[in-house]
C-alpha cells in the first residue's frame, strides 16, 4: 500500500470519493464559501501556489486555479497565506476552555484543533470529559490522551513503589476503557509525580495496551537536563518494547552545563528511526519553560504520599536541609539557569502581589541577599505557603532551532487557555504558532514558510492518525487559516504575556468562519474529535 504523508493511499481515495469538485461554467450558487487568489500552502511541505478554495458543507470541495460559479460568501484573499487549520498536539486547554469557549488565543493564532491530557495528566473518566467539552460548544476542535500519571494515581495514590500484579490489571483495563472512550493514546510524565515512581517496564505494558487499539505514547521525559540521554533513550524504549509509536514532547535541554546536547538527543532519535522504530518530537519555540516549583525544584521522593507528607518532611531539621541542598543544585545547574532572576513567578493563587515577580525580585523584597542558597530557602517557603507556577529561564536558542530544524519535529504550544489579563502565563499560549512563523521563517530563515507549515499541520494530524484534517485536499475537512507571511507575529513576552498575536485575517473550523477581520465570530462549530479505538 502507498503512504502519502503517512495517510494510507486507499483511505484518502474513500474520503476524496465522498465530494464531487465542480468546474463549471455557472452562475447558480454551488458553494458555502470561495477563498479566492490565495497562496495555498497545503501542508505537505510542497511549494505554494494561487488558487481559489471552495467549501460545502464543513468540507473542502475544490481548489483550482480559478472556480467557476458562486458561493454564498466569496472572499478575496489575494497576497495571504491560505494553509490548513494549525493542530496542537500538547495542551492545557482544561485550564479555562470551559470559561473561554472561543479559545481566542489559539483562533488569533490559525490553531484550529486542541489536543489536551499530556505530561501523564488527564481526567478520567475520558468520556464524561469529552462530553463536557462537546455540551460547552467550543470554536476549535478537542481531543485528548489519557494520563498514565492519572490513572496510576487514582490506583495507588502517591506511592513511591511498584504496582502489585492486581494494581496493573487494573490500570491496564483503565487505559482500555479511556481508549474505548475517545483517547488517542498514552501520555506519561515522568518529571511528576506519582509518574516519577514508575519503572520503566510498568509503562511498557500499559503502552502496549494503548498501542493494541491504535494509539501511541508521548512522553514528557524524566529528566530535560543532566540526564536527558537517558530519558531518551527510556522513550525510545516505550517504543519499541510496547510496541507503537512514540512521541519526545516539547523536546528541550535545560540547563547552561547541558547546553548543546541536542546533537546528540536529536542522533538518538535518528538512528532509532533508522532501526524501525517510530519516534517523533515536538516543541515549541522559548527559551524558558513554564511548571509548578515543586515538581521543578523539589526531589520527587519528598512529595510522595502527598501535601501533607511533604509538609511533614519539610518540619524535619535534617531532611528540610536534604531537600534544601537539592533546590539549591536545581537552581544553580537546571531550571533554574543559575541565576535566582531566571525563575519568576507565574501565578501564586494565596499571593496575588508575587505574580511577575522573579525570586531575586522576592528576595529583595524581604531585604534578603539575592543567593543561590537564599533563593531555595525562598522556594521552600513559597511550597509550604500553597506553592505556585512559574517561568525557568534556562535553555539556549541554538538547541531550539536545531530541535525546530529536525524534520521529526512538530510545533505544539504546551499552552493554556489563559483568562485575557489574569496572572503572567507563560507567552507560548499566545504566541506558538505565530511566533514561528514570524521570527523563524521571516525572520530568521531556519525553517522555509512551507516547512513550518507542514510541522503546524500535516505532521501532527499524521501523528494523531487524523485522516481529514491537516491538508487543503478536496474532501478534507475545512479547518483554515489565512494570515499575511510579511506581518504575521507573536506579541506576547514574558513581561506582558497577554498580547494576540498579530497578522492572520480569517480562520474557519469545519466550514464556519470564528474569526474575521480582528474579531471573533459567534459561530461555534468546533467538534470533539476521537481516537482511533473509541466505541460511541
Amino acid at each position: 500500500m502507498k503512504i502519502v504523508l503517512g495517510f494510507p493511499l486507499v483511505l484518502l481515495l474513500l474520503v476524496f470519493s465522498t465530494v464531487s469538485p465542480v468546474h463549471v461554467q455557472s452562475s447558480e450558487v454551488l458553494y458555502d464559501l470561495i477563498l479566492r487568489g490565495g497562496r495555498i500552502v497545503d501542508g505537505t511541505g510542497n511549494p505554494w501556489y494561487y488558487a481559489d478554495l471552495a467549501i460545502v458543507d464543513g468540507a473542502i470541495v475544490d481548489i483550482a486555479t480559478e472556480i467557476k460559479g458562486s458561493a454564498k460568501r466569496e472572499l478575496d484573499v489575494n497576497g495571504k497565506v491560505v494553509a490548513p487549520g494549525f493542530i496542537d498536539l500538547h495542551t492545557h486547554a482544561r485550564r479555562g476552555i470551559f470559561k473561554v469557549p472561543t479559545a481566542e488565543n489559539y483562533i488569533r493564532q490559525g490553531v484550529t484543533t486542541l489536543i489536551e491530557g499530556p505530561d501523564g495528566s488527564s481526567p478520567l473518566p475520558i468520556k464524561a470529559f469529552l462530553d463536557r467539552v462537546r455540551e460547552t460548544r467550543t470554536s476549535v476542535n478537542f481531543g485528548t490522551y489519557v494520563g498514565q500519571g492519572s490513572i496510576r494515581r487514582q490506583v495507588m495514590g502517591l506511592a513511591d513503589r511498584d504496582a502489585t500484579p492486581g494494581e496493573l490489571g487494573e490500570m491496564l483495563e483503565l487505559v482500555r476503557q479511556a481508549m474505548r472512550e475517545g483517547a488517542f493514546g498514552l501520555s506519561t510524565g515522568f518529571f511528576y509525580v506519582p509518574g516519577a515512581f514508575t519503572p520503566t517496564e510498568e509503562v511498557i505494558e500499559l503502552a502496549r495496551a494503548a498501542g493494541e487499539l491504535g494509539g501511541f505514547h508521548t512522553s514528557h521525559m524524566r529528566d530535560e537536563a543532566a540526564v536527558i540521554l537517558d530519558s531518551v533513550r527510556e522513550t525510545i524504549s516505550i517504543g519499541e518494547g510496547g510496541g507503537l509509536p512514540t512521541h519526545i514532547t516539547h523536546h528541550k535541554i535545560v540547563g547552561v552545563p547541558n547546553w548543546g546536547k541536542s546533537v546528540e538527543s536529536l542522533s538518538l532519535v535518528e538512528q532509532a528511526r533508522a532501526k524501525g522504530i517510530d519516534i517523533t518530537t515536538d516543541q515549541y519555540p522559548y527559551t524558558a519553560s513554564s511548571s509548578g516549583l515543586q515538581p521543578v525544584f523539589l526531589p520527587s521522593w519528598s512529595l510522595e504520599g502527598g501535601r501533607e507528607a511533604m509538609l511533614k518532611r519539610l518540619s524535619d531539621p535534617q531532611t528540610r536541609a536534604e531537600i534544601h541542598r537539592e533546590v539549591a543544585r536545581r537552581i544553580e545547574v537546571d531550571r533554574g539557569g543559575g541565576d535566582p532572576a531566571n525563575v519568576v513567578i507565574a501565578l501564586c493563587e494565596w499571593d496575588q502581589s508575587l505574580n511577575g515577580k522573579s525570586l531575586a525580585d522576592i528576595m529583595r523584597d524581604l531585604n534578603e541577599e539575592v543567593t543561590i542558597d537564599n533563593a531555595a530557602e525562598t522556594v521552600l517557603r513559597l511550597v509550604e505557603h500553597g506553592g505556585a507556577s512559574a517561568v525557568f529561564h534556562a535553555m539556549d536558542e541554538t538547541d531550539l532551532e536545531r530541535i525546530l530544524s529536525s524534520p521529526f519535529t512538530m510545533v505544539a504550544s504546551d499552552g493554556e487557555v489563559p483568562i485575557f489579563g489574569q496572572a503572567f502565563p507563560h507567552p507560548r499560549s499566545y504566541g506558538t504558532f505565530a511566533r514561528v512563523l514570524g521570527r523563524y521563517v521571516r525572520e530568521r530563515s531556519v525553517l522555509s514558510l512551507e516547512n513550518a507549515v507542514r510541522k503546524m499541520s500535516s505532521l501532527p494530524a499524521q501523528r494523531l492518525g487524523l485522516l481529514r484534517r491537516g491538508l487543503l485536499r478536496p474532501g478534507m475537512k475545512a479547518d483554515l487559516s489565512v494570515f499575511d507571511p510579511d506581518s504575521v507575529i507573536d506579541k506576547a513576552t514574558f513581561e506582558s504575556p497577554h498580547q494576540y498575536a498579530e497578522g492572520f485575517s480569517l480562520v474557519v473550523v469545519n466550514g464556519e468562519i470564528v474569526f474575521e477581520d480582528g474579531q471573533t465570530t459567534s459561530a461555534r462549530p468546533g467538534q470533539v474529535i476521537y481516537g482511533p479505538a473509541t466505541v460511541q
